[in-house]
């Protein structure tokens, strides 16, 4: 699978630390360097006949339908399509008007990834979001009136402008508009944001983790009782809508990362990502050199990794081919550790599978780390 990464906002919300940039001067010298870069890259990925292309940022979808169109065009010199292929466009409602629909779905495009984030215009003023609550709603509408069934839409909770009872209208009204997936996200607050430096000047409340949790497990049961599967943390489908580019991360299959920023696995010991900088990224690739870092996983690390990833999901980590991939001394390491943590009910093992039961998923991270081999 590959992913492309559109390093572009309109504006900086105010608890994001991605990388981008706000200033669409060298857009078109971005995506000639995004196609050199699938060039030089052509070769790298085993599978050639791709399950998924994910366009994601930042905000694809401030490039023209015809710039977007481009891209996936270079992308199948080199690669072929899966009949099934999941093709994602990551979007804000505020971009999502008539004509670029009507534009987008005469393109292979066949999911949509909209950053709603809330239905509610304080929750979205505080998030510095460039939308309203009524283009939040009426994208939804309208990418569906275009023929968009496969949409994802991303939730944030434990927001301070929000409540249990506001979080709660944020999910009915996302069954009332039959979204089919949800990405949903606490709050969080992170170095150099411009939520960070509010909180810190006392001009907002922090976010409160008992809150936080208590609107999580809501979300979990009124989501099943809707039709939906959790089938990763923070990640909700109905039957036939899971995404496909996300769940090949958490099966830790093989993936390309295209654009600055972006990361990249060869499916066994080897990761790279990209530099952190538009211009030095479209210098370095327009002098046909890749300009990306690689590092080596050791199996210590791959271990840590597979732990980490699949102990966030409903699967799980399947225990026959980790046993494989690890040295018995390892094995014998995980074994171990584990028994305190199944014996506690924090851990299960299910059909071959070490499994976190979905009550102690909020403890997810903590959980894992617990398992890491770290000498």
């Amino acid at each position: 699978m590959i992913y492309l990464h559109i390093p572009f906002c309109k504006q900086k919300c105010s608890y994001c630390n991605f990388h981008f940039s706000t200033s669409l001067k060298y857009k078109e010298e971005m995506v000639a360097a995004l196609k050199m870069e699938i060039f030089l890259r052509k070769n790298e990925l085993e599978n050639q006949n791709l399950k998924s292309l994910y366009f994601g940022g930042g905000t694809p979808s401030l490039l023209s339908v015809d710039e977007l169109q481009s891209l996936i065009d270079e992308v199948l010199k080199y690669f072929s399509f899966n009949e099934k292929i999941e093709i994602t466009l990551e979007a804000n409602p505020d971009d999502l008007d008539g004509n670029f629909l009507k534009a987008l779905a005469k393109t292979p495009f066949n999911r949509l990834s909209i950053g709603t984030q809330s239905f509610f215009n304080e929750d979205l003023q505080l998030m510095n979001r460039a939308h309203d609550a009524g283009e939040a709603e009426d994208s939804i509408k309208r990418a569906q009136d275009f023929g968009f069934e496969n949409i994802s839409i991303d939730l944030i909770y434990g927001s301070p402008t929000s409540n249990l009872e506001i979080w709660k209208k944020n999910l009915v009204k996302t069954i009332e508009l039959q979204v089919p997936h949800i990405s949903s996200y606490a709050l969080t607050v992170e170095p150099k944001t411009a939520l960070n430096a509010w909180i810190s000047q006392g001009k907002v409340a922090a976010p409160k983790e008992t809150d936080q949790n208590q609107e999580f497990f809501f979300m979990t049961e009124f989501l099943k009782k809707n039709g939906f599967e959790h089938y990763e943390i923070s990640n909700f489908g109905k039957p036939g809508f899971h995404s496909k580019h996300n769940s090949a991360y958490w099966k830790y299959g093989e993936y390309l990362g295209i654009g600055p920023s972006a990361h990249s696995y060869n499916g066994r010991n080897e990761r790279s990502w990209n530099v952190v900088n538009n211009q030095q990224y479209i210098q370095t690739v327009n002098q046909n050199k890749l300009a990306k870092e690689t590092e080596i996983l050791s199996e210590k690390d791959q271990y840590n990794e597979i732990l980490m990833i699949g102990l966030r999901t409903s699967w799980g980590v399947d225990l026959i081919s980790l046993k494989e991939k690890i040295s018995p001394e390892l094995w014998e390491y995980f074994q171990n550790v584990i028994q305190e943590k199944l014996q506690s009910g924090l851990l299960e093992i299910c059909e071959n599978h070490l499994r976190i039961p979905e009550k102690n998923w909020f403890l997810a991270d903590g959980i894992a780390s617990d398992l890491f081999y770290v000498n």
